[in-house]
This record gives C-alpha cells, sequence and structure tokens, in this order.
C-alpha cells in the first residue's frame, strides 16, 4: 500500500459527489453495460443464519480507463429502527494498470447515491416527458435520495410519500418539504400516495408487496430497488402482468435475485428473454415504452458496475481538488 491511497468519509464523498455527477455515473455505467464493454462478474448475496442480515461482494470494472471495484458490506434490516441506514460498506478501487490500491471509500455513501441515481436514469429513460407526479414507499435514506435524484430528471409537481410509521413518514416529509420547491405530503395509506402517481419509487425491504398493480394508473413508470433477495418483493405480480415493458438493471442478476422476477419467471408470466435490460435502452438496443398509456416497471437489484462508476467520479474529482 502506497502512502497516496485516498481515504474518502461520506461526507467527503457527498461533497464531491453531487446529484448530476452522480447520475452522469449511473448513465456511463448502465451504456457501457449495454454495449457489452465492462465486466461484471456474479454478485454474492448471502442471507444470515444467525440474524436478517445479508452480507454481499460485488466485483467489477467500468472500462480500460478506470481499474477493479469491489465493495462489501451488508444489509441489516433492523438499523432502521434506530435511525440507521440499512446498508453499511466499504469500496476499494485499484489502480487500472498495476492493480496497487488508490482509494478506500465509504460505500454506505456511494450506495446511496449511485442507487438512487440509478434510478434516476431509468425514470429519465422510462417515463414519459410529462411524469411529475411521484409516489415514494419507505421513509429512509434511500427513499429521500430518490426524490432528490427523480426530482434532477423530471419537473416534479407533488411527492406523496408512504411508510408503516406515522412518526417517520411525517418527519421525512418535512425534511423534503424544506428543501424542495414542490409540495411533499405523508399519506396514510400506500394505496393514497399509489393512486394517480406517475412515477413510483419503492425503496423499502418490505418481503410481502407494497404496491399493487390494481392501484397504478395508465402511463405510469415504478422503479423499485428494495426487492434485491428472492425473499423480497415491494410490488405484487398484477403489476408485473399490467406492464407493458419489465426493465431490469441485469437480466441474469434478476433472475437470480428479484423477488418478483423470480415469482414471475417461475410462474410463466413472462420468459426470462422478455427482460429487458436498462442498458439496451440507453443504447437503442431495446426499446421500452411505445405508447404513452404503457405502464412500465423497472426493477434494481444493484450491480457492482454502478459502484465502479461511481467510486472513479469521486476519484477524479478527489483529485482535481487536490493542490
Amino acid at each position: 500500500m502506497t502512502d497516496d491511497v485516498l481515504f474518502l468519509s461520506g461526507d467527503r464523498i457527498r461533497h464531491l459527489l453531487d446529484a448530476d455527477t452522480a447520475i452522469a455515473s449511473q448513465r456511463a455505467a448502465f451504456t457501457a453495460l449495454g454495449a457489452g464493454e465492462a465486466d461484471l462478474p456474479g454478485k454474492i448475496m448471502h442471507p444470515s443464519r444467525f440474524d436478517d442480515s445479508v452480507v454481499f461482494a460485488y466485483v467489477s470494472r467500468l472500462s480500460a480507463d478506470t481499474g477493479a471495484v469491489a465493495k462489501f458490506g451488508s444489509v441489516n434490516p433492523a438499523n432502521a429502527r434506530a435511525g440507521l441506514p440499512t446498508v453499511h460498506a466499504v469500496i476499494s478501487a485499484l489502480d487500472r494498470s498495476t492493480g496497487q490500491l488508490v482509494a478506500v471509500m465509504d460505500g454506505t455513501a456511494v450506495t446511496t447515491l449511485r442507487t438512487a441515481a440509478g434510478s434516476a436514469v431509468a425514470v429519465d429513460a422510462l417515463a414519459t416527458p410529462d411524469a411529475a407526479h411521484l409516489a415514494v414507499l419507505g421513509s429512509g435514506t434511500q427513499a429521500l435520495a430518490h426524490v432528490r435524484a427523480i426530482a434532477r430528471v423530471r419537473d416534479l409537481k407533488s411527492v406523496r410519500l408512504w411508510s408503516p410509521t406515522p412518526e417517520r413518514r411525517a418527519r421525512a416529509a418535512d425534511t423534503l418539504a424544506a428543501e424542495l420547491p414542490f409540495p411533499v405530503e405523508a399519506m396514510a395509506t400506500a394505496e393514497a400516495a399509489v393512486t394517480g402517481a406517475s412515477v413510483i419509487a419503492t425503496c423499502t425491504l418490505s418481503t410481502t408487496p407494497v404496491v399493487h398493480g390494481a392501484w397504478l394508473t395508465p402511463g405510469c413508470t415504478v422503479v423499485s430497488v428494495g426487492s434485491f433477495e428472492p425473499t423480497r418483493r415491494e410490488v405484487d405480480l398484477e403489476v408485473l402482468r399490467r406492464s407493458a415493458a419489465v426493465v431490469v438493471d441485469d437480466p441474469e442478476t434478476a433472475a437470480e435475485h428479484a423477488g418478483p422476477i423470480v415469482d414471475a419467471l417461475r410462474d410463466g408470466l413472462f420468459t426470462y428473454d422478455d427482460l429487458i435490460p436498462l442498458g439496451a435502452v440507453l443504447t437503442g438496443r431495446r426499446g421500452a415504452r411505445t405508447r404513452p398509456d404503457d405502464i412500465v416497471h423497472y426493477n434494481s437489484v444493484g450491480l457492482g458496475i454502478q459502484d465502479a462508476a461511481a467510486a472513479w467520479a469521486v476519484i477524479d474529482a478527489a483529485k482535481k481538488e487536490r493542490p
């Protein structure tokens, strides 16, 4: 290990990786993936036998100009009750030529920013241009990050937010309303939040659906980031049944890890070939929305390539700030 390794805290990462830079990094990640230009080995997701935590490990490389990036961490659902992020991780980046360690950084901050930014890229690619009413299911770190990120790609007019605990959803709505130029309202039920929404983002760790297909308005786009294990399913099968297109971050990963996708494939609702990679949409190789009234569903389980793109964006920004 050399003396010039960057050690980057969460606060430093949040300073270096603004919303627009994060979104640009995720657009680059999925475009590279869609063009077949990135290295993306399979990820490890291992539920603990001791509690409800999940340990994970991702390794990836965005391009020949950037070195390999690895993320190691865990998902701890009980953290939400203590007001802590449910994901904690550390990221290491290696030099593109020598493999020497270049940076070690707070993977929690990177994960929060890149996940929300990735959803913003999906919304920009999949939602109708006039989509202005956002519903968010969840009130934690990711829910707040998603509102902020999606507001960068659509001219939002309103946000309705629901989570199971009244105090937490009210606090989240107040926090967002104080910083954003449109109304943010906490809703008493998930159905009330979703009804009439043009974009819906589910940011929970739920094992039972919080969004039902019967509630969806024609033309809406549903983005799910919490269904990253076969046991987690934020949307019911009616959401997928009503969707004109089911888009995923990576078909192979989604078919193994995304609860609603696993269920739909098992039940014959659609086939593996029907899954549309987000990268293929961005590169023009596949289409998704064909009509304004189409319902489109996007399920992200999270990919190492997202971490690689965000990590190198952070490293580049840190190097520019060096004297």
